[in-house]
């Protein structure tokens, strides 16, 4: 038996209570394992000189509310409540650093398709994750394909709910890419514009301005994607929201990755089209270098991201 990928010596806050690893269980009949009925975050909490800071824990915890309130999923704890959990479970377990996985699911009851007799079960799952693309990504850029997958079409699945459902679609763009010997794949909208990676938002750079898909693209609003915006106009980088054909990404000067996991990673090329110099270009540096000083506590937090523990 392999070994697991999880560090087992941690607790986990499950419905109001920290249990031990091992004791963190469900039944094989719960509703969420056979119908997807389940809205989750990722929520990095990181060492800073400062102490540690969860960060943009507000923000992720309401957007899992509201992707809660997208599935009709009640709620059995309060946002300030999941956030005081999300800060007991990195304290509790020694946490300098950690990676959070809020996971708000449905329960055990029945097996109809329609989730009213199964609770809403509650797990906060504490990890010890590095660089999700790899450690040399952040300077030296990840290969990605533009995926035969599409992303869900509007008014079948909702794209701004962080759901387990849709994230079998994600399942399927990372799996075929590196299937393919790439790190991760792009995926396209309905009408053929770039949509996003399987995790990550998606930015492109050409001629000094900054364009990332709309959410009308199928892309979840990400909280990285909202920061990075905000630190570009900070620093007087025009930055917008429009449509972005696939062949942009081809002749574009630098695009890069955002997302919680991601963090600011460049992308260097895509179907092995080398994308400018195929490395971290002048703006997407300058960009990564704003997130981690905001990051760790040497510019100022204009969009209160900040979490102190």
């Amino acid at each position: 038996m392999a070994k697991s990928a999880f560090d087992e010596a941690l607790k986990i806050w499950m419905s109001g209570k920290l249990v031990k690893w091992e004791d963190a269980t469900t039944h094989v009949a719960t509703h969420a394992l056979h119908y997807g009925s389940a809205v989750f975050e990722g929520i990095r909490a990181y060492k800073t000189e400062r102490g540690t800071t969860i960060w943009g824990l507000k923000q992720h915890i309401r957007r899992l509310f509201d992707s809660a309130k997208i599935y009709r999923m009640p709620m059995p704890f309060t946002p300030d409540q999941i956030e005081l959990a999300c800060a007991e479970v990195v304290i509790t377990n020694n946490m300098d650093e950690a990676y959070l996985r809020p996971l708000f699911y449905r329960g055990y009851n029945s097996l109809g398709v329609h989730p009213r007799a199964c609770p809403t079960e509650c797990v906060i799952i504490p990890l010890r994750w590095g660089k999700y693309l790899g450690p040399e990504a952040l300077e030296q850029g990840v290969d990605v394909m533009v995926s035969t997958w599409t992303r869900i079409a509007p008014n079948t699945l909702p794209a701004l709910a962080k759901s387990a459902a849709n994230y079998a679609n994600s399942h399927l763009t990372v799996v075929d890419a590196q299937n393919l010997g790439f790190t991760e794949g792009i995926a396209l909208d309905t009408n053929g514009y770039v949509s996003e990676g399987s995790g990550e938002n998606v930015f492109v750079i050409r001629d000094g301005k900054i364009v990332t898909p709309p959410l009308g693209a199928s892309v979840l609003p990400g909280i990285t994607r909202g920061c990075i915006m905000q630190l570009a106009r900070e620093m007087n980088i025009p930055v917008a929201e429009g449509l972005i054909p696939r062949e942009l990404l081809y002749i574009a000067d630098e695009v890069f990755f955002t997302g919680t996991a991601a963090e600011v990673t460049p992308i260097r090329s895509v179907d092995k089209v080398i994308v400018g110099e195929g490395k971290a270009g002048q703006l997407t540096r300058q960009i990564q270098k704003a997130f981690f000083d905001l990051i760790e506590g040497r510019r100022e937090d204009s969009l209160a991201l900040h979490y102190w523990l």
